[in-house]
């Protein structure tokens, strides 16, 4: 009868722990602390097939942005020379390597940030809309190269062929290019979306025609469309930062860059839309927590 009584015992101290996960004193309930992140949307001008004013004006941003307590930055699409600048054939430059990736990696370093760029890359003998993530040691930790090129664009840029994410200190960061959120059906960003990144960072260069009436059809319907939903279901931050400027090459010379640089949370909400117009260069600033 003893021995069956401490059987007894033996399986009852055995059953608590088969169901401790069920109660708070087995286990304590370990609290996740969120981390805010700064992000500094540069909506610069960028001046058509002028590496270096545009690499000038830039960093001139970027040490603002890194001064207002910026953790990452994002410039535009083919930052350094355009996006559809015939001059893309010519002075395209490589990843890692090339002068325009040396001079962001600079950046990265002297200002202590996370730079997210475009810029035209040359690979061999192709050409690519591309854009890197490198980290506040100046190491390349992620490059994409643009999937859904418009027609115009596909002279100029071959296309690319995969998505990535990159884990870091600040989170899980993907990157996109413009366009590759605007397919109809949301492919990329929800392919995207499903690798888990708290963020999703998009340089853009966004452009209309020639006497474009913002008062009438207020720019940006075409990104709340694309990025808003996929932010809700997936419960991640994306941000699209466009230059501004005057595009003097290319099929669409003579249309404006117009900047309108968005950021939607992690519910859906639209946190900041920077200001409309050819000459609205100026950095945006918000706060991602995740």
């Amino acid at each position: 009868m003893k021995r069956k009584n401490g059987l007894l015992k033996q399986w009852a101290f055995i059953g608590v722990f088969a169901i401790c996960p069920f109660f708070s004193f087995c286990q304590p309930i370990q609290k996740v602390e969120k981390r805010t992140v700064k992000v500094a949307m540069i909506q610069m001008n960028v001046v058509g097939n002028d590496v270096e004013t545009n690499l000038g004006t830039a960093e001139k941003m970027v040490a603002k942005a890194a001064a207002a307590g910026a953790q990452i930055v994002i410039l535009p699409e083919c930052m350094d020379i355009g996006w559809t600048h015939p001059g893309s054939l010519v002075n395209a430059s490589a990843i890692p390597g090339g002068r325009v990736y040396t001079r962001l990696s600079q950046m990265a370093v002297k200002y202590k940030v996370y730079v997210c760029s475009g810029m035209t890359e040359r690979d061999g003998n192709k050409v690519y809309n591309a854009a890197v993530l490198i980290n506040d040691s100046g190491r390349l930790i992620l490059k994409h190269r643009k999937i859904n090129e418009l027609d115009i664009g596909k002279v100029y840029y071959a296309t690319g062929d995969r998505l990535n994410v990159a884990d870091t200190k600040l989170g899980r960061i993907g990157v996109m290019i413009c366009a590759d959120a605007a397919t109809g059906d949301h492919s990329i960003p929800t392919a995207l979306a499903r690798m888990g990144p708290d963020i999703i960072l998009s340089p853009c260069a966004w452009a209309v025609p020639p006497g474009y009436d913002n008062e009438k059809e207020h720019y940006g319907g075409t990104w709340k469309d694309a990025y808003i939903p996929v932010a809700q279901k997936f419960g991640i931050y994306i941000i699209g930062v466009s230059n501004v400027g005057n595009m003097t090459g290319g099929p669409w010379k003579g249309w404006d860059c117009i900047g309108a640089s968005m950021a939607v949370d992690n519910k859906g909400k639209i946190m900041l839309q920077c200001p409309f117009g050819v000459n609205a260069e100026t950095i945006g600033y918000v706060d991602c927590v995740y």
